[in-house]
C-alpha cells in the first residue's frame, strides 16, 4: 500500500485545516488563497492529495510531503513511517485463527499478513481492521465457517471482494461494495460458509478518549 493512496481521515483533514488558518494569520496566505485551499481541502480523498495543500508552508508537528506523522496518534489502517514499516517487516505470510466452541479477536494496531485462514467450529472471529496495517496492497481473507459466525470491520475506502461460496449460510457487505477506486487498498474474501456466515462493515476509525 503506497502512503499517498491511504484515503485520508476527518483527523488528517483538520490538520491542513488548522495549518491553513495559521498561515492565513501569519500572512503567508491571502484570504483568497485560503478559501481556494478550503475548497480543494474539503474535495480530498487520500493523503496525497492533502500534501500539495500544504507543500510550500512549514509545518512544526506534521511532514505532509513524506506522508510521515511525527506527533500523533497513528489510527485507521494509515501507513504511517517506521511503525508501519517495521510492523510489515514482521509479516510471515500467513496467519491461522481459530476458533471452536469459542471466539477469536484481532483489533487496534496489528498486522494483516498477504493471507488470513480463519477456521470456525460453532464459535466466532471477530477482524477489525480499522487501525491495522496491511502487509501489500492486497490481503486475502479465507473462511471455513460451519455453525458459526465472521465479523470483519474495515473502515471506509477500502474495497471488499467477496468470491466466498455459502451452503445454508451467506456473506453479507455493508457499506464496501460501493468503492471502485483502483488505488483503494483490497481484501478479498474466499471459503466456505455451512450454516453460518460473514458479515463485513464499513466504520468510521475509532475516536480517541481525550485525557482530561
Amino acid at each position: 500500500m503506497q502512503p499517498e493512496h491511504i484515503r485520508a481521515s476527518d483527523a488528517d483533514r483538520d490538520k491542513v485545516a488548522e495549518r491553513l488558518r495559521e498561515a492565513l494569520a501569519e500572512g503567508r496566505l491571502s484570504p483568497v488563497e485560503h478559501e481556494e485551499r478550503l475548497d480543494t481541502l474539503y474535495r480530498a480523498k487520500t493523503l496525497g492529495e492533502l500534501a500539495p495543500i500544504v507543500e510550500d508552508l512549514p509545518s512544526p508537528g506534521y511532514d505532509y510531503a513524506s506522508m510521515e506523522r511525527r506527533s500523533t496518534t497513528p489510527s485507521g489502517m494509515e501507513v504511517l513511517g517506521s511503525e508501519a514499516r517495521d510492523l510489515a517487516g514482521q509479516s510471515k505470510g500467513a496467519e491461522n485463527l481459530v476458533a471452536v466452541f469459542g471466539g477469536c479477536e484481532r483489533k487496534g494496531r496489528w498486522l494483516v499478513e498477504p493471507r488470513t485462514n480463519v477456521s470456525v467450529l460453532c464459535g466466532g472471529v471477530n477482524l477489525d481492521l480499522r487501525e491495522a496495517v496491511l502487509s501489500q496492497h492486497e490481503v486475502t481473507v479465507q473462511v471455513a465457517v460451519i455453525m458459526g459466525g465472521v465479523e470483519i470491520i474495515v473502515p471506509h475506502g477500502v474495497r471488499v471482494i467477496n468470491n466466498t461460496s455459502a451452503i445454508l449460510g451467506g456473506t453479507d457487505l455493508h457499506g464496501t461494495d460501493q468503492v471502485t477506486d483502483p488505488n483503494a487498498p483490497v481484501v478479498r474474501l474466499t471459503g466456505t460458509c455451512m450454516l453460518g456466515g460473514v458479515d463485513i462493515k464499513a466504520k468510521d476509525p475509532k475516536r480517541r478518549k481525550k485525557k482530561r
